[in-house]
């Protein structure tokens, strides 16, 4: 690494500095090889969604599935059992032989020969002026300054000041899947995607989980319908209180007791809280570089560009997206408008899709119904239940349903909420309809539908709108 600097002189100088390894590392490529590069990562490379986030929850999910479809198989006519869960093992699986490789290797090949053009630095990255960035090389400290910096430093677990001031132990999604054993009992606070996701995981493999949530409902901000349904079915699987906030956290001989203000308690072996997150960009002295905030997020314009010229942002640290396949599409819109200043792309909000892999799963994308309709459309609305098409029997689905709203004038799709079996994926096709507006009248009627194939499901919810 070229780090040959006079202490308090001269900046380390750089065509490019890129600021967090998540998306943003994806940046460097053959179009780079001839700019000199720094990258600064001060925790693990990969970002979120490889380390604490994406990956490895679902590398969680899968097996919390497969349990459970074994303590509901009698559902079938099947006599089955869970006799055990080896957690250990599947932090094994999923940490030791997997991410952690991952995460090591993606570091070694940007510290090693393959990347000539580019340095590492490891510590924390803090603005001194529009275009220097304080950080460290080991324990050296460093200044680096290059025209062109990119931030795509992500985003941290939001805490509640009652459990952050409490001085109880308290876990986030950043740290709960390394447990050392399973819990008998577990607390876990929030209502959101992460929240849901734990709860299923958590349960699935044994654990008695009860979910403390602000609000009455649950993934509140989903499609009325959704979240009832969701709120309805988390119901008869956790201790769910809802409508609650939290007073006071305690713990005593090892259990962490919350007391909410219905009078009630929640009590468990370990608490998580999963209450959001929020964005990184409040940690790097952005006002020494007159960078801007939008609220909680750094502000960028429609091409990711910051208030400061040459300085770009992408990813949770300033999307209204907080998606991995969106920081991925803004790296991509963002990598095109550096190399062509002069043709830039808008970063790609367009039918932004998300999945909740809980159980049920959810697939969602598009306006929500009251959405369409406070946006003034004359819409057209159907639900269509699993139950009532041929692989949901099989399923004995009795819970799951699409639900599609259009306008009834143009027909076009606006959005689009699965809740059941496969819904992530189920979605997709609708992501499809909506990307390339097509008309859903000729989506469901000028192409073939495998029978008895669940989307079927689409299919019916298609021909059931009404124009």
């Amino acid at each position: 690494m070229n780090t040959e600097q006079d202490k308090d002189t001269n900046p380390i100088q750089y065509d490019l500095i890129i600021i967090g390894t998540g998306s943003g590392n994806s940046i460097p490529g053959p179009e780079f090889d001839d700019k000199k590069i720094a990258i600064v990562e001060k925790g693990v490379f990969g970002g979120t969604c490889l380390n604490v986030g994406c990956i490895p929850t679902k590398m969680f999910v899968y097996p919390a599935d497969i349990a459970r479809s074994i303590t509901t198989a009698s559902t079938y006519g099947l006599d089955a059992q869970l006799n055990g869960v080896d957690w250990p093992s599947i932090v094994r699986r999923v940490f030791d032989d997997r991410i952690d490789q991952i995460a090591s290797g993606g570091e070694q090949y940007r510290r090693g020969p393959e990347t000539p053009n580019i340095d590492v630095y490891d510590g924390h990255a803090s603005f001194t002026s529009p275009h220097t960035v304080a950080t460290k090389d080991g324990d050296k400290d460093v200044t680096i300054t290059a025209p062109t910096i990119v931030i795509a430093t992500g985003a941290r677990p939001q805490i509640l000041p009652q459990i952050a001031d409490s001085g109880v132990r308290y876990y986030t999604n950043e740290d709960i899947l390394r447990l050392p054993e399973l819990p008998q009992t577990m607390v876990i606070v929030g209502g959101g995607f992460i929240a849901a996701e734990f709860a299923h995981i958590f349960s699935s493999l044994g654990v008695d989980v009860t979910v403390v949530n602000r609000s009455s409902n649950l993934l509140r901000h989903m499609d009325k319908d959704i979240s009832d349904r969701f709120t309805e079915l988390a119901a008869q699987r956790y201790n769910l209180k809802t409508g609650v906030e939290i007073e006071t956290v305690r713990e005593a001989d090892g259990v962490i007791t919350l007391e909410l203000t219905d009078g009630t308690t929640a009590e468990g072996d370990v608490l998580l809280a999963a209450t959001g997150r929020t964005p990184n960009g409040d940690q790097m002295n952005l006002d020494a570089a007159g960078i801007e905030m939008d609220g909680k997020r750094i502000k960028v314009d429609e091409y990711g560009r910051t208030t400061v010229d040459g300085v770009w942002a992408l990813g949770d640290v300033s999307s209204p997206f907080q998606l991995k396949h969106v920081a991925n599409a803004e790296m991509r819109a963002v990598k095109h408008n550096i190399l062509h200043p002069d043709d830039l792309q808008p970063m790609p909000h367009d039918n932004v899709p998300a999945a909740v892999f809980s159980n049920p799963q959810i697939g969602t994308v598009g306006l929500t119904e009251q959405q369409a309709l406070d946006a003034g459309h004359n819409i057209t609305v159907k639900v269509q239940n699993y139950g009532d098409v041929a692989y949901g029997w099989a399923m004995e689905d009795t819970t799951g349903f699409c639900k599609l709203i259009a306008d009834r004038h143009t027909g076009k799709l606006l959005g689009a909420h699965i809740i059941g079996p496969q819904a992530s994926s189920l979605v997709q096709q609708l992501v499809t309809v909506m990307a390339f507006d097509l008309d859903v009248r000729d989506v469901a009627t000028k192409q073939y539908w495998i029978h008895p194939a669940l989307p079927e499901l689409i299919e019916n919810a298609l021909l059931g709108l009404e124009f």
